[in-house]
């Protein structure tokens, strides 16, 4: 079959690699749609360190399945399908309570980092385990169900600030996760959202996806802004998708006393924190990885139109073309937010 490999940094070829086994708890999927990922970029250039080449990357994916293993029930070949960026086990502590981004042997498809290496879905097919797969309505999208992992990762940030409604939400940064936090805040029933960032391209498009109180202000300008905006107060919410000194610590002077701050972004490996402000204020800072459960909220949202991902979607590519495309994300080309691979030309599907 034929796949994109990162074969050296900054290197992808087209070329042919046996068709992935089917174990007995795997499904075989030919792949109709997966995005390039934020991450698949810094993986690119060695940025990250997880993905080592040689690779296939891609994680983002959606298609049909072709076979079935000898354990699997509950689906069959023809059957339209997402999966969970994640590889979880399903026995650990942490997959018992539910919390499976936290897995003790957690892996991610499209990933190569030392401790494992598993092929992604920038390929004519992709092998995952049954128990991470996510069925698809019959009119859903392939190219839109590409996008159903990171509007995941959305939701979970939102559901772990334990919003109860009615709240004021910041969001800073309007890059793709951004954008999609800050409609699934509107979904979660925010009273208000705001957006900043400091790309007007990504705020107009915050105002495509229907979030129109936005701000291109960083640092302290945007600190005044928002305390103009709330009398002082700040606001109830602020989720932090950059992951940046300047922006953490924006997150921190933006919300209000006893309100809550969700990291969602993780640029920067460390960054300095304002000890006494969270102290003294009773902020409550939360972490955010990956999404634990949400994806049939996600297919629910996006099928009901509560978050639109249509204009997020920047270009299509073929597999052939994918490597000119990650060259134009690694430069950061103004305007460029997500691309995604179809890698099989698929019977029947939806525009």
């Amino acid at each position: 079959m034929k796949a994109l490999m990162l074969s050296s940094y900054e290197h992808l070829e087209v070329t042919e690699i046996p068709e992935p086994a089917c174990g007995a708890d795997e499904v075989v999927i030919r792949v109709a749609a997966c995005g390039i990922c934020g991450s698949d970029v810094h993986g690119y250039d060695g940025g990250s360190g997880r993905r080592i080449p040689p690779i296939v990357m891609g994680h983002e994916g959606a298609g049909t399945i072709e076979r079935v293993g000898a354990d699997v029930t509950g689906y069959q070949p023809g059957d339209r399908v997402t999966f969970d960026s994640t590889v979880y086990c399903g026995h650990c502590e942490f997959c018992r309570r539910g919390e499976v981004n936290l897995c003790d042997h957690r892996q991610v498809l499209g990933v190569s980092c030392g401790e494992y290496r598993r092929n992604g879905a920038f390929a004519e097919l992709v092998a995952v385990p049954a128990r991470i797969l996510y069925r698809l309505p019959d009119t859903f999208p392939f190219e839109e169900a590409a996008m159903l992992e990171a509007v995941s990762v959305a939701l979970h940030a939102v559901r772990i600030t334990q919003m109860t409604g009615g709240e004021s939400a910041l969001v800073i940064g309007a890059g793709m996760i951004g954008l999609l936090t800050a409609q699934a805040a509107r979904a979660a029933g925010c009273a208000s959202v705001m957006i900043a960032d400091i790309d007007s391209t990504r705020l107009k498009l915050a105002e495509d996806v229907g979030i129109q109180q936005t701000l291109n202000l960083g640092g302290q300008g945007l600190i005044d802004e928002v305390l103009r905006l709330t009398g002082g107060r700040g606001v109830d919410v602020v989720l932090e998708a950059v992951g940046q000194a300047e922006t953490v610590v924006a997150s921190i002077e933006c919300v209000r006393r006893g309100g809550r701050v969700t990291l969602i972004g993780n640029i920067q490996p460390e960054v300095p924190l304002p000890l006494q402000r969270v102290v003294t204020r009773e902020i409550r800072l939360q972490g955010s990885c990956a999404s634990a459960g949400e994806y049939k909220e996600a297919i629910r949202l996006v099928d009901d139109g509560s978050i639109n991902v249509k204009p997020l979607i920047s270009a299509r590519s073929s597999l052939e073309q994918a490597s000119n495309w990650f060259g134009r994300l690694h430069q950061r080309e103004k305007g460029l937010l997500k691309v995604v691979v179809t890698p099989n030309k698929m019977t029947g599907e939806h525009a």
